[in-house]
């Protein structure tokens, strides 16, 4: 498990310099000086160049790219464009809520989803699958943003039960948790039934029943096990979408969240802070793929088994 563990911490090395390149690359290409935008669009041109010289700014892309992942390397993002401020402690101040709000909907997603996915495939066909079908399908159909204005409408306006903006204490977390899990309770439905029913036809679960084992142990330790599989890829990869993607919920339900962060900056044309937290989102998500893999080698003794 060490050396497995070992040789995917050697391979994010290059995934993340990638998106260092493509981040940097898109932010540089995308028309905006960042020198105008400090000094306003009044600014004497002379002033203006000068402040490029001092940001490296007429430095050809290449020196420019190689003295922003120096930077990178030693744990400075640069300072915002708007506020002058760390672009880390920015980041820092908005990523509490984004991985609260991220963590408590795949928490709700894994709740229903897997027990759900379950009983639909323990009992295909019957009403409970379609009744369950029915519902992961309008999950995936429904848009986040639609869900979220129908719950505010809901709980906070018809009936004020959670209020409707903010992030400060846990009735404030219920309504974006339970708008952002459904999508993702509805895949992760929909994934464990599919390969629930693919592993309950298989030949050692008709031995397993043979023997006489009854049904819940034949579908909880024999069956569900190696079912997991590709359910924790989806999980993992909602996980890192809902990270980087709860934009219109944080939007919606006013949470100060990186997301939101993410695309104020983008129409402030505030480059450093667009950088810096996509390189962050970016960093979590191939940790999070990490722990999917790690995951993976103890549901499956195949992979311990290449690094023995």
């Amino acid at each position: 498990m060490h050396k497995y563990i070992f040789k995917r911490l050697l391979q994010l090395i290059p995934v993340l310099i990638g998106v260092v390149f493509i981040v940097f690359t898109i932010t540089y290409i995308t028309p905006g000086d960042p020198a105008t935008i400090l000094l306003g669009e009044q600014a004497p041109e002379e002033q203006v160049k000068q402040l490029r010289r001092q940001m490296g700014l007429h430095l050809p892309f290449g020196a420019q790219f190689f003295n922003y992942l120096s930077d990178v390397l030693q744990g400075d993002l640069g300072y915002s464009l708007t506020s002058g401020r760390p672009v880390t402690v920015e980041i820092l101040e908005r990523f509490p809520n984004t991985f609260i709000l991220s963590t408590g909907a795949v928490i709700l997603a894994v709740l229903i989803g897997i027990p759900v996915g379950i009983i639909s495939a323990t009992r295909q066909y019957s009403k409970i699958d379609n009744i369950s079908m029915l519902g992961a399908l309008l999950g995936v159909s429904l848009p986040n943003f639609w869900q979220g204005m129908m719950a505010i409408l809901l709980f906070s306006v018809w009936l004020p039960i959670f209020p409707s903006s903010g992030f400060d204490t846990w009735q404030h977390a219920v309504l974006p948790i339970v708008t952002l899990g459904t999508s993702s309770a509805a895949l992760i439905t929909r994934m464990t039934r599919s390969s629930m029913l693919e592993v309950l036809r298989q030949d050692y679960i008709r031995t397993a029943r043979a023997k006489g084992l009854d049904e819940r142990t034949v579908v909880i330790k024999h069956a569900l096990k190696n079912a997991l599989i590709p359910v924790i890829t989806v999980i993992g990869l909602q996980f890192g979408f809902l990270l980087g993607g709860a934009v219109l919920t944080e939007r919606i339900f006013s949470i100060a969240g990186l997301g939101r962060l993410i695309v104020d900056s983008i129409r402030e044309q505030n480059f450093t802070v667009v950088q810096g937290g996509v390189l962050f989102i970016a960093v979590i998500f191939s940790l999070v793929n990490l722990l999917v893999d790690i995951l993976y080698a103890y549901l499956d003794p195949r992979i311990k088994a290449q690094y023995k």
